[in-house]
């Protein structure tokens, strides 16, 4: 799919004219990335935008102990990066290849001149801010007062919401993310053998099943009771 046929799709470039996206396509680049593989680290000057066109990234927000949290998921038709060109701050988290990815890159002088003067993508960026801003508050929030297992449980409500797809009408939730049980733990914000331990129990209440690294949600409803949802 060419670039510009591909902002008709992304709600942030929806304001723009024909015209407008097929300017802008011009000016993004493409770039690649293995599974594993870091866009970019904490503290690394930014100086693009990024959109996902194909695969998954996790925004991860690493301690000095090496441990981490991952923030967010994004998957296609998201984008990221753009508080390093607004402020001109260094990069305030890592970037991570979830899967093989491939990602449309918008310098900063470019990103500037498509925010300046068209309000509809103002607004839509400032919304965007503000929803990333909820879901840490919405975190933090869960952090203090939930336990682990209500925690997990509404990290899967969510991933099975965003990312799960049925095959047919009844079937499971199949969550195709890729995800080990380390991105797991960085998502909840506890250990990998804290959430080998929770996969145990929902597979034994009969919540979920795990092949590989593929999820499928076999009761969502029941699952959203158990996050308190």
């Amino acid at each position: 799919m060419k670039p510009e046929a591909f902002l008709q799709g992304v709600s942030f470039f929806q304001s723009l004219g024909h015209d407008d996206r097929e300017s802008l396509a011009t000016s993004l680049k493409s770039r690649s990335l293995k599974k594993g593989e870091a866009l970019f680290r904490k503290g690394d000057e930014g100086t693009s935008l990024y959109i996902v066109k194909t695969g998954s990234v996790k925004i991860v927000l690493p301690s000095e102990m090496g441990d981490e949290v991952a923030a967010a998921i994004l998957s296609e038709g998201d984008f990221f990066g753009e508080m390093s060109l607004l402020d001109g701050m260094p990069r305030s988290a890592d970037v991570v290849a979830l899967e093989s990815s491939e990602l449309l890159a918008l310098n900063q002088r470019d990103f500037l001149a498509f925010l300046r003067g068209n309000e509809g993508a103002i607004q839509a960026i400032l919304s965007y801010l503000s929803m990333r801003l909820r879901r840490t508050d919405e975190l933090l929030e869960d952090a203090y007062f939930l336990n682990i297992s209500t925690r997990f449980a509404r990290r899967l409500v969510e991933l099975a919401q965003r990312h799960g797809r049925r095959k047919m009408e009844g079937e499971p939730i199949e969550i195709d993310l890729r995800l080990t049980q380390k991105d797991l733990a960085s998502i909840v914000g506890t250990t990998r053998e804290s959430i080998n331990k929770e996969l145990r129990v929902l597979r034994e209440k009969g919540l979920v099943t795990t092949e590989g690294n593929t999820l499928q949600i076999l009761d969502l409803k029941r699952l959203e009771k158990r996050a308190r949802l």
